[in-house]
């Protein structure tokens, strides 16, 4: 998110965070479920209008805090977003993937799916130790969203852009094009030569075609 903010900054308040377990909010205790992820979030925002984006996972969080906000949510924008939930959504995903095993493995396999062994392991050890250490919020996160659905599209009332990358998976495509349609006022965006890492691939693409397009009006 970091290159992302630096196209929007200048003209815009911008607030990054690293969600309950990863990052600087390492370590939590949890739980990790979209709902207790929402809550963080709505204590971050506090009055203020927002747009908010997120990117895979994140978005499940996006529209779950727009559901419960309403009209205080002047617009959201997903990228890749897995509905884990849903019947036809495939058990092989890097997230299926990753949640077996223990918690620490879990999170260094769903790396591994995602980045490629190669890339994994070029990787220097303080930063795989870290990784590592984020499975319990991996695998609780992963794990509730296979459960149930955090969000309902019918109570998304703002508008919502959709997103993902022509060089993605099938079902990261199928995925936004059953968001932007089942919410009220839904946009297909897709985003030409990427993959599941645009925010930090094709960033200025991501501003411009899911962010720029809601501060616009």
């Amino acid at each position: 998110m970091a290159l992302m903010s630096r196209h929007l900054q200048s003209r815009n308040q911008v607030l990054r965070y690293d969600r309950r377990g990863y990052g600087k909010s390492w370590p939590h205790g949890g739980p990790f479920a979209v709902a207790d992820q929402v809550d963080d979030l709505v204590d971050l925002i506090g009055d203020r209008p927002v747009v908010i984006f997120g990117h895979s996972y994140g978005g499940n969080i996006a529209l779950a805090a727009a559901a419960r906000l309403g009209q205080q949510v002047l617009g959201v924008s997903t990228f890749e977003t897995p509905l884990s939930w849903m019947p036809w959504w495939p058990g092989s995903t890097a997230g299926a993937i990753g949640i077996a095993g223990n918690e620490a493995d879990a999170s260094e396999n769903f790396m591994v799916r995602l980045i490629g062994q190669k890339r994994w392991d070029q990787l220097p050890d303080r930063t795989k130790n870290e990784r590592r250490r984020e499975g319990p919020a991996l695998v609780g996160e992963l794990t509730s969203l296979r459960l149930e659905a955090p969000w309902q599209p019918d109570k998304i009332t703002c508008p919502v852009y959709a997103g993902f990358g022509s060089l993605g998976l099938s079902h990261h495509a199928d995925a936004a094009r059953w968001i932007s349609t089942n919410v009220s006022q839904g946009t297909l965006v897709e985003i030409q030569g990427a993959k599941h890492g645009a925010p930090m691939t094709h960033p200025l693409e991501c501003v411009t075609s899911l962010v720029s397009v809601h501060l616009e009006g």
